[in-house]
C-alpha cells in the first residue's frame, strides 16, 4: 500500500505542531507522532472508517485531527 500526502496535508501537519508546540515544550512533536501513527495504522484499517465528503475519515487518537484519505 502507498500512502500519498497531498501538500496540503502536510501544511496542515506542520501547522498543528508549531500549534502545539507554542502550547507546551516538546507537545508539537508529540503531535506529529502522533499523527504518523494514525497515519501508518491505515495499513492494516484501510476502507473501514466512515465516509464523509466522499473521502474515509479516519479520526486521530490523540489530537483533534481527522485524517481524510481514498483507496484507489
Amino acid at each position: 500500500m502507498k500512502i500519498h500526502i497531498t501538500a496540503e496535508a502536510e501544511s496542515d501537519l506542520v501547522d498543528g505542531f508549531w500549534f502545539y508546540e507554542s502550547q507546551a515544550p516538546h507537545l508539537g512533536s508529540y503531535f506529529r507522532s502522533c499523527l504518523i501513527s494514525d497515519i501508518d495504522s491505515l495499513v492494516f484499517y484501510a476502507g473501514t472508517h466512515e465516509i464523509a465528503f466522499g473521502f474515509h475519515r479516519a479520526l486521530s487518537k490523540r489530537f483533534p485531527f481527522a485524517i481524510y484519505y481514498q483507496m484507489k
